[in-house]
């Protein structure tokens, strides 16, 4: 058996008055995936707990079978993972985004920093290190800077700022800013404002600051394998996601021209899952940011056409070379909602689709309002319904003990 776990990220949503008042998965033309889900399984899945922020961390944690309530520690932490660190004990993480903000830095312009080049928000970062890296007074702990993707990356600091709080910058999308309060705040400030003036050495880059947030300690996951018995792979190219892979050892596959932006390569992604499973691996995640980033700018066609991307060119295909491959199991969903109207993550249960390639389901329609009176099941549970098995005890010495990243 082969299975096959796909994460249209946030392509869950509110309806649209530009679509006639249909969300953006009514209104998105989608055969395959209408096909799917009049052979299999719909309902919903809360895979945001509650009383938890509405992230792809908590989200995606969920949707590979790790209660968050148990393993979350921070998102920052998780995409530390993904660059291969280790954070030392007193140390925290927090992701740092390039971001820009108005002229007098009272306005989120654009918490992704204008998406720059990696390579040139690379020398950013470096920039950033040399000026405000080392140890810092007070404490017992030092800060640097370690350079991610775009505008995605990491400080590390002293474990006395864990309980600042932090708003993302995704929740501040064209609204007054909120600087951190509490513990460290006054530290968390000065750094972000000297990163303007380090910033401002990069003509290159839009971004003006560096905003700090999602901060936590070292997390550890369950080995996938042992908890669940089966191999797995992944390919994504959120660190977030990565970092997930990465912690709870499964095989980090890295493809040329997948982004996390709309220009991803759905087509790379979708056969650097089939070429995984042909390989061996049992079990293979495709996760892809495209849905999401629209909603995060409010972008209703850009959601519709990711939507449609999923359909034309991961599903279609996909199926077809499953078959050949032998009985299969697929799960779709997103990890959260990103709706258009709001532009950032909300905590609402989201639409899952179970897919048995022997045995119908009820059938149904993948939507939110097609599954509005279904039964809603937590969102860890999924993974336990899609391998048909419950997680087994491991042994926490072996978590992450097969970690790796592919090229």
């Amino acid at each position: 058996m082969k299975y096959v776990v796909c994460v249209p990220d946030g392509c869950s949503d509110h309806p649209v008055p530009e679509l006639g008042g249909l969300t953006p998965l009514e209104a998105a033309h989608t055969p395959t995936l209408d096909r799917l889900a009049a052979r299999g399984t719909v309902g919903q899945a809360a895979v945001i707990p509650e009383g938890m922020a509405p992230g792809s961390d908590v989200g995606n944690m969920s949707l590979l079978g790790y209660d968050p309530r148990q393993f979350h520690t921070g998102r920052a932490p998780i995409e530390a993972a993904a660059l291969g660190m280790v954070l030392p004990e007193g140390q925290i993480a927090f992701r740092a985004n390039l971001v820009v903000l108005n002229d007098d830095a009272t306005e989120m312009v654009d918490f992704a920093g204008g998406h720059p080049d990696s390579e040139i928000a690379a020398a950013a970062m470096a920039a950033l290190d040399e000026r405000l890296g080392g140890p810092v007074p007070d404490t017992d702990g030092h800060l640097g800077f370690t350079p991610g993707v775009q505008y995605r990356h990491i400080m590390v600091a002293p474990d006395d700022w864990l309980d600042a709080e932090c708003i993302p910058p995704h929740d501040l999308s064209g609204k007054a800013l909120q600087w951190p309060t509490g513990p460290g705040a006054d530290e968390l400030r000065r750094i972000m404002d000297t990163s303007a003036e380090v910033l401002a050495e990069f003509p290159e880059l839009a971004a003006t600051h560096v905003w700090l947030w999602g901060q936590g300690t070292q997390p550890a996951l369950d080995d996938f394998a042992g908890r669940w018995g089966v191999s797995a792979g992944m390919v994504t190219a959120v660190d977030l996601v990565r970092g997930l892979g990465v912690l709870s050892g499964m095989e980090v596959v890295e493809v040329e021209g997948a982004t996390g932006w709309y220009d991803t390569d759905y087509e790379a992604k979708r056969d650097a899952a089939l070429a995984g499973l042909e390989a061996g691996k049992d079990l293979f995640v495709i996760h892809v940011e495209a849905t999401d980033e629209a909603g995060h700018a409010g972008d209703v066609a850009a959601k519709v056409e990711a939507l449609e991307n999923w359909d034309r060119r991961i599903l279609t295909d996909l199926v077809e070379r499953l078959d050949a491959l032998g009985p299969w199991r697929m799960l779709l969903l997103p990890d959260h909602p990103t709706p258009v109207a709001l532009k950032t993550h909300t905590t609402e249960p989201v639409p899952y689709l179970l897919v048995d390639s022997a045995q119908d389901g009820a059938g149904g329609t993948y939507s939110e309002p097609g599954v509005a009176d279904e039964p809603v099941l937590a969102g860890h549970r999924l993974m336990a319904e899609l391998l048909q098995r419950e997680p087994q005890p491991v042994d926490p010495a072996g978590a992450s003990a097969t970690a790796s990243v592919a090229p």
